[in-house]
């Protein structure tokens, strides 16, 4: 019997050895997978754009001289990599229209994120203390302007915020106005927009942090004497924290570099960079320019976030 089960463990260890690597295998394939992700639609990109912004602006197709390019052999491409130059970054800091432009766009993209932030909240919260019944029918609420177009839903605040639109139109009935309120082609218009269209962006994080929470602790805090806003702001409020950090992200982000919105309620005098970009890139037809701004815009965004997220990490290390 013993050399039965000697002749038998090796067997069993063959046996498990395929699942064993197997197991290993798809392990690194979760995360290798996020990597790939953001190799092709992120570094790739990246690199192709900041390529383009080196180059110099001519009359052809594609509408730039191309730099470090391979068809010379290396010699050709080293030779090209001696005579990059920065002047397209250069111009940008010469002409003032583009400081001003990204200054305004992270001013509208913050302010428009706490108005979110101070809608979505309370929203949010809702949704977390309603009864568990109908929390998917709040959710499913929350997610359904996604399925109408983007652009369809921009169009429509249009025919509301318009002079002879339908706010006015109700206001003048119920005599609240005696005359038209001018809101379209103005920067409240622009709040409006973004704050209705990233909305979902910001409850949806929060609901997941607020859903979670152990409510006990609050109605232990009101047991010994402390008021209910006290509560909310010593504990309801710090355990969203993960939720409001993430809920700002994914509105703060794609507000900087919005086109859509700025564009068709704020008017043709709106400045953001999100419109500076497309007037460079379709109309002047200025391929290096606009990469160069899109460049500078995306090391704004991406280099305060990654401190960002190292100052998180290490605080929760210390918390540890």
């Amino acid at each position: 019997m013993t050399d039965i089960a000697a002749t038998a463990a090796p067997s069993t260890e063959t046996a498990t050895l395929p699942a064993r690597l197997a197991k290993g295998f798809v392990n690194r394939l979760v995360i290798i997978i996020p990597y790939l992700w953001l190799l092709f639609f992120f570094l790739i990109p990246f690199i192709i754009v900041f390529k383009i912004s080196l180059s110099q602006t001519a009359i052809s197709m594609p509408p730039y001289t191309p730099v470090l390019d391979f068809s010379d052999g290396i010699s050709g491409f080293l030779a090209g990599f001696r005579e990059l130059n920065f002047d397209n970054y250069t111009w940008l800091t010469q002409d003032a229209l583009y400081f001003n432009a990204y200054v305004t766009s992270l001013i509208i993209a913050a302010i428009s994120t706490m108005l979110t932030l101070i809608v979505g909240y309370p929203i949010a919260y809702g949704m977390a203390r309603a009864p568990a019944t109908i929390r998917p029918t709040l959710l499913m609420l929350v997610i359904l302007p996604f399925w109408t177009s983007f652009l369809i839903r921009v169009y429509a605040w249009i025919g509301i915020l318009k002079p002879e639109g339908l706010l006015n139109q109700l206001l003048m009935s119920l005599h609240i106005i005696s005359q038209p309120l001018v809101i379209l082609n103005t920067y409240t218009a622009i709040f409006i927009g973004i704050v209705y269209s990233y909305l979902p962006f910001m409850v949806l994080p929060l609901y997941s942090s607020l859903e979670k929470m152990d409510y006990s602790l609050v109605e232990a805090a009101e047991d010994l004497g402390c008021p209910p806003i006290g509560a909310f702001w010593k504990i309801t409020f710090p355990l969203s924290l993960p939720g409001v950090v993430a809920g700002c992200l994914l509105v703060f982000i794609p507000a900087v570099g919005e086109f859509v919105i700025p564009d068709l309620l704020g008017g043709s005098q709106t400045l953001m960079i999100g419109k500076t970009l497309w007037n460079e890139f379709f109309s002047n037809r200025d391929w290096p320019v606009s990469s160069a701004v899109a460049v500078i815009l995306l090391l704004v965004l991406t280099i305060p976030i990654m401190f960002f997220q190292q100052a998180q990490a290490k605080a929760q290390e210390q918390g540890r």
